[in-house]
């Protein structure tokens, strides 16, 4: 029984470096457990108890944490990083006609005021959100 337990560390082990996100790390903490209550001659419905119970302590209490550091600065990219930008307004924004431009990074998107109210062209804003193709705006 103690090579079962070796053989599912080393798969969990292989199947967290072929994703590294977290996926399986807690398994192998938990095949190891069981491992050792094997050695401490535990019966096997004792020893797959152990290795549920710490794989599922181990995942509750250290994914949130281990997060920080498997990928600790998320760059936004995209759309994402185009919320909380400064854009030009270059087509006056009227949200009952359902007209008006931004211009953000040299890229001009569709745009709607966010309280509703007429935006002149000319005018800096700042974008809040994004949905679909037209970013909501709102005048700094």
């Amino acid at each position: 029984m103690q090579f079962l337990w070796i053989i599912l560390a080393v798969a969990f082990l292989i199947v967290e470096f072929g994703t590294v996100s977290l996926v399986s790390i807690w398994f192998v903490g938990g095949s190891l457990a069981a491992l050792g209550a094997y050695y401490l001659g535990a019966p096997l419905w004792l020893q797959v108890l152990v290795f549920a119970a710490v794989s599922l302590v181990l995942l509750l209490l250290l994914r949130p944490f281990l997060r920080k550091f498997v990928n600790p600065h998320k760059v936004p990219t995209n759309v994402d990083a185009l919320i909380g930008k400064e854009a030009l307004v270059t087509e006056a924004i009227d949200n009952l006609a359902a007209v008006g431009t931004v211009k953000v990074d040299g890229v001009v998107w569709s745009a709607r005021s966010a309280s509703g109210a007429h935006i002149p062209v000319g005018t800096v804003v700042a974008i809040q959100a994004v949905e679909g193709v037209k970013a909501i705006v709102k005048p700094v």
